[in-house]
């Protein structure tokens, strides 16, 4: 009977070795976790740190909801309008192709400087900053806010705005770049690609989508009401400090005084990527974002563009202002 008990206990203790060791054997999740997540590595904190909130907004634009009155003409090669307070898709074309965008980049630009500001809020100008036509007129030296560097960002275009922003990013420009496709992606947008904070043609390789930038600028005037703010404004004054001279700087984007409503946002122009628009729209009880890439008459196809979107919500549009 002892012999009995003594091979019994024998086996009892091989078998929980061998259960152990098995266990330790087999994969854990501590182990690989990435293998594990159906998150994409480019939407998690540990692969992109521009990833701040998983909150992804991906409109369906597939089905639109346009009306029967007759389409506008176009030339742009790509469009998009989506009224934001049903959520539906009223007009598109094209939405998914990759074009260029010109200053349509500062949108981006905009985001990540306030998603990271300097914390002494100094941005100091270089003579390298002062680059493009498109300028707010800075000079080297000068040292600005970064709300003053936004209103010369979205108002006059300014070039030499972007790439001071860039340059003071606290990892430098190549870093800020890279937080720009960084934060594309932490929006879930793969169609989209920064080579520079302007915009600037021949500077790398740039290209976004009409579906991209709605969900760019959707986000920026959600988050940011100093960004929905600054691309509201007709013109704003500088006036002059101890590091700077003053700025008298003008809204270069269409129909903001001249279709009601209109609250901004950006306009883009390079030979490459043609005349390039959005625009954000808050009448009657409606929200519309329009996005018009390549165009020969930007603004006269987004007022045809507003006016067909509004009738097809029952809306009367307003009167037109302009020439």
């Amino acid at each position: 009977m002892k012999t009995f008990f003594t091979y019994l206990l024998a086996i009892l203790i091989l078998s929980v070795g061998f259960t152990a060791s098995f266990w330790y054997l087999l994969p854990h999740p501590s182990d690989d976790v990435s293998s594990l997540s159906p998150i994409p590595d480019f939407l998690t904190v540990k692969k992109n740190d521009q990833v701040k909130l998983l909150d992804l907004w991906l409109p369906f634009i597939q089905q639109t909801y346009g009306s029967g009155s007759e389409v506008p003409e176009l030339t742009a090669k790509s469009v998009l309008m989506y009224d934001l307070t049903t959520n539906k898709t009223i007009f598109e074309k094209n939405p998914r192709e990759k074009l260029p965008m010109a200053s349509i980049t500062k949108i981006m630009t905009a985001i990540i400087s306030m998603e990271n500001p300097r914390k002494d809020n100094k941005y100091v100008v270089r003579e390298d900053n002062l680059v493009g036509e498109d300028s707010m007129g800075l000079e080297s030296g000068e040292v600005l806010s970064l709300e003053e560097l936004l209103y010369g960002l979205m108002l006059p275009s300014g070039n030499d705005a972007a790439e001071v922003l860039a340059n003071n990013y606290y990892l430098g420009r190549a870093s800020f770049i890279q937080a720009m496709n960084d934060k594309a992606k932490a929006l879930g947008l793969t169609d989209t690609q920064f080579s520079n904070p302007s915009g600037l043609q021949g500077d790398g390789i740039q290209y976004t989508t009409t579906y991209d930038l709605l969900v760019m600028t959707k986000y920026a005037l959600d988050n940011y009401p100093l960004f929905a703010r600054i691309v509201s404004t007709d013109t704003h004054s500088i006036v002059p400090t101890s590091t700077h001279k003053a700025f008298e700087l003008a809204n270069e984007t269409n129909l903001l005084t001249t279709y009601e409503g209109v609250r901004g946002v950006k306009t883009g122009y390079t030979p490459e990527a043609g005349l390039c628009l959005v625009t954000y729209l808050d009448y009657k009880g409606h929200k519309i974002i329009g996005i018009i890439l390549n165009s020969q008459n930007r603004r006269g196809e987004m007022k045809d563009l507003l006016d067909y979107s509004l009738k097809s919500l029952g809306i009367e549009p307003p009167e037109y202002t302009g020439e």
